[in-house]
């Protein structure tokens, strides 16, 4: 094929395989991608490049939640209509994460352009560091609040959270998570609605984006090697989710503080 660039491909395939990886986990998969990019020579990757890989990673949480989000639209929309006292956990569960997701909405729109600028290695080092630490001080807490125990109140707390999520180099399932266990939710909650949380949010930022990504210019010659990261993004972001779920269950979040001030300090000495 005249525009089958082995080399090319290889790069893209490994980058897919970092996002996938790192979009699940509280280690900033922007990040990873931007620093793996720097050591593969491509350079800071495109919006069309991020909207690729988010649509990917999207799909396989979906696909892993997909009978709680049955459930949650159902119960919502049935609770609606009969009031019935059966569904109003999950009437509520879903009605706070259309709250929880208002925060990062609105700041996406604002503050697009903002948030669009290119970042330093050292900043992402800076945010790893942050990230290490809030796991850090998060590592013992046991909350003790189920899906029908929550509120309009933690639901923006969280929101809040995934909103400094956007700074480049901070982790969106991190700060979520964190934020949400530190209001007392149980772990397997804290996991639940952090990720009921990047549904929407991402699902907008696809819609809205969709148009930029049909007016790329070399989609088409760039569509063996986006294919290729499509796919490792989204089969290894299946398979870090479900990773990530027993490392929740386990309550080994701590780990990752270790990690995050590994690569923190190696980016400062090496870039």
């Amino acid at each position: 094929m005249e525009n089958f660039d082995l080399i090319l491909v290889l790069k893209h395939f490994i980058i897919g395989i970092v996002q996938g990886l790192t979009e699940p986990i509280p280690v900033s998969s922007s990040g990873h991608v931007m620093i793996v990019s720097e050591l593969l020579g491509m350079g800071e990757q495109g919006f069309t490049f991020a909207i690729l890989t988010n649509t990917a990673s999207l799909i396989a949480i979906m696909f892993i939640y997909r009978e709680d989000i049955i459930r949650l639209i159902t119960g919502f929309l049935l609770y609606i209509k009969t009031r019935n006292a059966r569904y109003r956990t999950d009437f509520n569960f879903a009605l706070y994460v259309i709250i929880g997701s208002i925060p990062a909405g609105v700041l996406g729109v604002l503050l697009s352009d903002v948030i669009a600028d290119s970042v330093s290695m050292t900043t992402i080092a800076i945010m790893l560091f942050v990230t290490g630490i809030a796991l850090w001080l998060i590592r013992n807490l046991r909350g003790t609040k189920r899906d029908g125990d929550l509120s309009a109140k933690d639901a923006l707390l969280v929101g809040f959270g995934q909103a400094v999520a956007l700074t480049p180099g901070i982790s969106r399932s991190g700060a979520t998570i964190i934020s949400a266990i530190a209001v007392g939710m149980k772990q397997e909650t804290a996991l639940r609605f952090s990720f009921m949380l990047y549904i929407p949010v991402s699902l907008g930022g696809v819609v809205l984006g969709f148009t930029d990504f049909l007016d790329e210019p070399n989609k088409m010659d760039l569509a063996i090697p986006y294919t290729v990261t499509f796919l490792a993004t989204l089969f290894m972001t299946y398979f870090a989710m479900r990773w990530f779920m027993g490392i929740m269950k386990n309550g080994k979040l701590h780990y990752f503080t270790y990690y995050c001030f590994l690569v923190g300090i190696l980016l400062l000495i090496f870039f």
